[in-house]
């Protein structure tokens, strides 16, 4: 078991596998070091591989005081994980709040950045859908707390995004939901305030992204419908942006369809190492449909 610790003393568990180009994976709310299966195994045969728990994520340290908890802090122990590999860059894939944590890397940490992958990202950021989004989270957090998370895995483990993934592979589904039921209650319930509740709107920050240069792909499942609309701004924000929505799919794309988001990872991964991903050229952008004069 490989351990690093952060700049604020909080422990984190990786596990990596693999040679070449790093490659960092951030999991989702309900997931963990293991939520990128497929994905460690399909890209270790030819880049640098990792996984790792969040903080709050056992075997990751869960602090108990919630200020150890937010969205720079998320960015942040991205990072960590790239020091303790002793690399300079690489690819920052997430999915959700992964999505999110990779997107802030870009921002906070562009220099340390080939690439950004974010899947399954944009849930809460519309300003039409912020406090909806918050009120939400915040029942979640209790739930945690009062129910525990193996109870509350059975309603949260079948939400409106993640019955694709149920009726595509009910096996595979099911070792998802235990994940979700294995979490630390403490730890759940301060993350989903600190960092699910509390992140700033992506609709706020829009300027910061428009100056990011990185290459970014942006996944999502078209049944995905919370984040649907933050994806198509990101698209049009985010100068070297790709969106890619897959059919007939929902929120944790890497599990659900991952033959197909493997494809377009690795599709993304050589454009970028051979200077193909750049920015959308400007004759694109235009009122007309048919560039008309």
């Amino acid at each position: 078991m490989a351990f690093t610790t952060t700049d604020d003393g909080v422990r984190l568990y990786y596990e990596e596998q693999g040679s070449g180009t790093p490659i960092v994976f951030i999991h989702e709310f309900a997931g963990d070091h293991r939520s990128w299966p497929h994905q460690m195994r399909y890209f270790s045969r030819g880049y640098r591989c990792a996984t790792y728990g969040a903080r709050g994520y056992p075997p990751s340290a869960v602090p108990e005081d919630p200020a150890a908890y937010g969205q720079h802090r998320a960015a942040d122990d991205a990072v960590a994980i790239l020091d303790a590999l002793g690399a300079e860059k690489a690819f920052f894939v997430g999915n959700s709040m992964g999505g999110f944590a990779a997107l802030h890397v870009g921002l906070r940490h562009p220099d340390r950045v080939l690439g950004i992958v974010s899947s399954g990202c944009g849930y809460g950021a519309h300003p039409d859908k912020q406090d909806g989004f918050r009120a939400e989270s915040e029942t979640i957090a209790q739930a945690f707390e009062n129910e525990g998370a193996e109870a509350m895995s059975e309603w949260y483990g079948v939400g409106p995004a993640r019955v694709q993934y149920q009726a595509k592979d009910p096996r595979g589904h099911a070792e998802h939901v235990r994940v979700l039921a294995e979490h630390s209650n403490l730890g759940a319930s301060l993350t989903m305030r600190a960092v699910q509740k509390s992140r700033p709107s992506l609709y706020d920050l829009r300027d910061q992204l428009a100056a990011m240069s990185l290459p970014l792909l942006v996944i999502a499942g078209d049944e995905d419908d919370g984040v649907l609309d933050t994806d198509l701004m990101l698209k049009r924000t985010v100068p070297r942006c790709g969106l890619a929505v897959l059919p007939r799919s929902g929120h944790v794309t890497n599990l659900e369809e991952p033959e197909l988001y493997n494809r377009l990872l690795e599709s993304f991964f050589t454009q970028v190492e051979h200077g193909g991903w750049g920015p959308r050229d400007p004759r694109s952008i235009s009122g007309s449909t048919t560039g008309a004069k």
